[in-house]
């Protein structure tokens, strides 16, 4: 999950001299944002022009509106300033009891004055779940409060996190690479709860990688007949010097914030303590990186951040095995690499199995050339990306990635989710894209119509109709990741980003040319809609991912060349 969208989720420095201010505007603009996107345009209730965007509340008498420092055609704006609500209905949501704080507009934003006034995050939120519950007719009582926390969290991070990494390692390849993956402040732009995750407040600030945590993985001690796993588990974690077990029993490490949330019921699981070389949290908050050892532990985590509860499920821990060894013989494009899981871990025990499974992840160096350094897709799209010659720069970029999604899931029939958070970019000394590496097998399914005979020992859930594939790889490659790496080359260049789409229809033709003109291909390319996938609808039906609502946004790339 990842990428920034707004002005006020750019920060330039680490510590902004008004956090409040900063997370507020930045929580206002993703619910604005989600709810244009996801509701207002498909019901005919928002307007762009003259340097804004309006929603009507249809239900409430209430319009609102925001200024628009560049548009997406995609309908993910970068919004600026204030949201303003105005409407005669003042039943219709809370009207704030103390407006915040009004920045001076931007350059060039249109006049926010006359009849309307400011709405800060938590009071917007009350006002949409007013309207969504007009809407839907579903109500929805934890919203507005995973909003404020969200909004809360967001302004911690910002004024909690250190100037410098308190622990670099000192290898300026490995310490960008770790910074990249903890300076995500404010996550998912298109999310109207990107920080919520459950936990106490003292608890989630020691693992936080926005904090740029650093501590040690701690260790289980289980009996070797309550012991499940596959691939080389002993052999790779020997990297990460884990402490002496007990005859008889076999070394697990797990997430420390796991033990604090969810300790061993069972006497038998005897608790080594924290133990082992130092790690770094990534993104992800429950995936740990081990500089010294190079190599990624994928822990449970019994946090639910943003939509999900961060458990490995017994299927995705077998999955992930299968998944390596299956994947070893599709080929990939020059430049592109994915990142096995060989190996895991868990409790036999029923709950214990999904409370403390951890997937191995193979790491970095193998795939790095001296001079290379992996950077998270997410960072890049986090802030504007200026380089020398962004349509030269974004060409390289979109020949590495494209192809690939594209022919691992039309010639292989293997669906990789190659959204920000699931690539990491090789740039060389000059800050070039050179390669990609694909990563997290759990945002790896086969699409079983191309798939007749199902390989042996894959758990059926690692599949998906032709349908969701679809869905999956359309909204991941082009609408949460190359929608954000694009926007961010046009903040740094503004009016930039139609050459850049135009490019995008060059590497899809080209790719499609050699698959033989594939329909999917052919239907993207003449126009069809892309999807984008509707987090705010699904935070407010508390749906599960897999069952995610998506909405139709514009195609920038298809039709006419």
């Amino acid at each position: 999950m990842t990428a920034a969208a707004t002005g006020a989720r750019r920060p330039r420095h680490d510590r902004p001299d008004d956090p409040e201010r900063i997370a507020d505007l930045a929580a206002a603009h993703a619910l604005f944002g989600c709810h244009l996107r996801e509701v207002a345009v498909p019901a005919g209730d928002a307007e762009l022009g003259d340097g804004e965007a309006r929603i009507r509340l249809r239900h409430l008498g209430v319009v609102l509106r925001c200024a628009v420092g560049r548009v997406s055609p995609l309908h993910a704006h970068r919004y600026e300033g204030p949201v303003q609500r105005r409407g005669a209905d003042r039943g219709a949501g809370p009207r704030p009891a103390t407006p915040p704080r009004r920045p001076a507009p931007p350059a060039g934003a249109p006049d926010m004055t006359g009849g309307w006034e400011p709405i800060g995050a938590t009071d917007l939120a009350a006002l949409l779940a007013a309207d969504l519950t007009a809407r839907t007719g579903v109500g929805n009582d934890e919203f507005v409060g995973q909003v404020r926390q969200s909004r809360t969290t967001t302004a911690q991070l910002l004024a909690e996190r250190p100037h410098r990494d308190p622990a670099p390692t000192g290898d300026p390849v490995v310490d960008a690479y770790v910074d990249s993956e903890q300076s995500l402040l404010f996550g998912h732009p298109q999310h109207p709860t990107p920080k919520w995750r459950t936990g106490a407040t003292g608890q989630w600030r020691r693992y936080a990688p926005e904090l740029r945590a650093a501590f040690r993985l701690h260790w289980l001690a289980v009996p070797a007949e309550l012991t499940a796993g596959a691939g080389p588990f002993d052999e790779l974690t020997a990297a990460l010097d884990p402490p002496p077990v007990p005859a008889g029993h076999r070394a697990l490490p797990v997430h420390p914030w796991q033990l604090e949330l969810v300790p061993p019921a069972d006497r038998r699981l005897r608790d080594l303590g924290p133990a082992g070389v130092p790690v770094r949290p990534t993104a992800s908050v429950r995936t740990c990186y081990a500089p010294d050892a190079d190599l990624f532990c994928k822990t449970s985590l019994h946090v639910r951040i943003t939509n999900c509860l961060r458990k490995n499920s017994r299927y995705e821990l077998t999955g992930a095995v299968a998944l390596s060894r299956l994947l070893a013989a599709v080929p990939l494009p020059a430049g592109v690499r994915l990142l096995a899981e060989p190996a895991y871990r868990t409790v036999d025990l029923p709950g214990a199995d999904e409370a403390y499974g951890t997937i191995l992840r193979a790491g970095l160096r193998p795939h790095l050339r001296p001079g290379q350094t992996p950077v998270l897709a997410g960072a890049l799209a986090a802030s504007p990306l200026p380089v020398p010659d962004p349509v030269a720069w974004w060409r390289a970029y979109v020949r590495l990635l494209v192809p690939a999604a594209l022919r691992l899931w039309l010639a292989h029939g293997v669906v990789h989710e190659a959204h920000l958070q699931n690539v990491l970019v090789v740039l060389d000394a000059h800050r070039w894209p050179v390669g990609m590496l694909l990563r997290d097998l759990e945002g790896v399914k086969l699409d079983t119509s191309r798939w007749p005979e199902w390989p042996a020992r894959l758990p059926r859930q690692v599949g998906y109709r032709s349908d969701d594939a679809r869905r999956r790889v359309v909204y991941c490659l082009f609408v949460n990741h190359l929608a954000a790496v694009c926007a961010a080359l046009a903040d740094a260049r503004p009016g930039v980003e139609p050459q850049l789409w135009r490019v995008v229809r060059e590497v899809v033709a080209e790719v499609s040319d050699g698959l033989g003109n594939p329909p999917e291909l052919r239907a993207l390319l003449a126009g069809a809609p892309l999807v984008a996938k509707a987090n705010l609808l699904v935070r407010w039906h508390r749906a599960p991912d897999r069952d995610a609502a998506y909405v139709p946004v514009p195609n920038p790339f298809g039709g006419a060349a």
